[in-house]
């Protein structure tokens, strides 16, 4: 029998002292359940009750530090908060080339790879559903007490390396028009799909698909060009607007460009004021166009630098235009406020147009390789030549296949 307890020993009937009753251990606390009698003891119960309130205070904080923690992975704009920064997870890899240059007695040597846009020939005849491109290899050695320059293949005696892919667009596909390093890792894009393939050890692995114009479209970009800006990836595609085979304008979406970071996102720029401006400062106006296939971004120069194709003065003509070849080479400011135009050599050959052109590595952004493309009334050929800045020529044009078109070129 538990002994009764007064409560004078703790205060009065109307003040009683809670605290120090319930302190009294043995002093039980009875509640009536229906007709049992329960006894209930307070300091089990209050120790129940702080377990309790703690594992509640921790599963709340962890929840919320999970939370916080994944949501730093996801687009703010999909919590509905401020955008924050990012967190790095890798830094940008800088490498280039990839390959060491070699040192020669009076200048250097380089790894160059070139790729092919073999148009409706990028079908492969012998397994279905299958589009190739060829990636052949070589080494370019420049002169630097001669300004010379020169280049010998790795495989003399083949076509070059092939590389397969599955993807398509309207029945074609794998049709590689340019070749950059990036991240430390050899990218192209297909001009009809609009991928954009990781080049790998004799194979590519699709990493970003572009859509053509601002994004919303169906149709896959017709990428042309590429090149590396504040740690982006440019693309873009002709410059020109999209017309009909007489020249009626259909829609400005090849003036438009991609620009994709090293995590693979991509953000969509109109670019017409811009190849406009080149237009203009070249006496292409309207009716007249350019057609854009190369472009780099020079840290050195903080400038622009774009080698067309094609240009006239006159309105755009399917088969006219196979013989509108240009020699210009435009140099623009960040913003294209300011524009200069050099004229690379003579133009001899007015259906060999530029495609794709890199600066050699050393040079201060001085030297530029370039690769020519020449399509006319069916056949076609690709060249590989060299200048300076002010126009010199270091390497004459040379031939490199009278089969293949090859678009891209990168030191590797």
């Amino acid at each position: 029998m538990y002994k009764s307890v007064s409560f004078s020993s703790f205060g009065t009937k109307d003040n009683v002292n809670i605290e120090a009753w319930r302190n009294k251990i043995d002093v039980p606390v009875f509640s009536q359940v229906g007709r049992r009698k329960v006894t209930l003891k307070y300091k089990p119960i209050l120790a129940a009750v702080l377990v309790l309130l703690g594992i509640t205070f921790f599963y709340h904080y962890s929840a919320t530090s999970v939370e916080d923690d994944v949501n730093q992975h996801i687009n703010p704009r999909f919590l509905g908060k401020e955008i924050l920064p990012q967190r790095k997870l890798m830094s940008y890899n800088r490498t280039y080339p990839l390959t060491k240059p070699v040192a020669t007695r009076t200048g250097s040597s380089f790894r160059i790879g070139i790729i092919t846009d073999m148009d409706k020939a990028s079908k492969y005849p012998e397994k279905s559903n299958t589009w190739k491109s060829l990636l052949r290899y070589g080494n370019l050695s420049f002169d630097n007490q001669t300004l010379t320059a020169s280049v010998k293949w790795e495989d003399d005696d083949s076509e070059g390396k092939q590389l397969l892919s599955s993807y398509s667009y309207g029945g074609r596909g794998m049709e590689l028009s340019e070749l950059v390093v990036f991240n430390g890792h050899v990218y192209s894009v297909d001009d009809r799909t609009g991928i954009v393939y990781e080049i790998l050890d004799g194979r590519v692995a699709p990493w970003v698909i572009l859509s053509d114009g601002n994004g919303h479209e169906t149709k896959g970009f017709k990428g042309e060009w590429m090149t590396i800006k504040d740690e982006k990836l440019y693309l873009g595609g002709l410059g020109k607007e999209w017309t009909t085979a007489d020249g009626v304008v259909l829609h400005s979406n090849p003036q438009w460009i991609k620009t994709i970071d090293k995590d693979g996102a991509v953000t969509h720029l109109d670019w017409v004021p811009k190849y406009t401006a080149m237009q203009r400062a070249s006496g292409y106006e309207p009716p007249g166009y350019i057609i854009h296939e190369s472009a780099v971004w020079s840290d050195v120069h903080k400038s622009w630098f774009f080698l067309p194709r094609r240009a006239s003065h006159e309105q755009y003509d399917e088969d006219l235009d196979e013989l509108r070849a240009t020699n210009i080479l435009f140099q623009c400011s960040e913003d294209f406020s300011h524009i200069k135009v050099t004229r690379i050599g003579k133009l001899e050959h007015k259906a060999r147009g530029f495609s794709s052109f890199k600066f050699v590595p050393g040079t201060n952004d001085q030297v530029i390789v370039a690769l020519k493309t020449e399509e006319l009334k069916g056949s076609t050929r690709s060249y590989i030549t060299a200048f300076t800045l002010s126009g010199q020529i270091v390497l004459p044009d040379q031939q490199i296949s009278s089969q293949y078109k090859f678009e891209g070129v990168e030191f590797l």
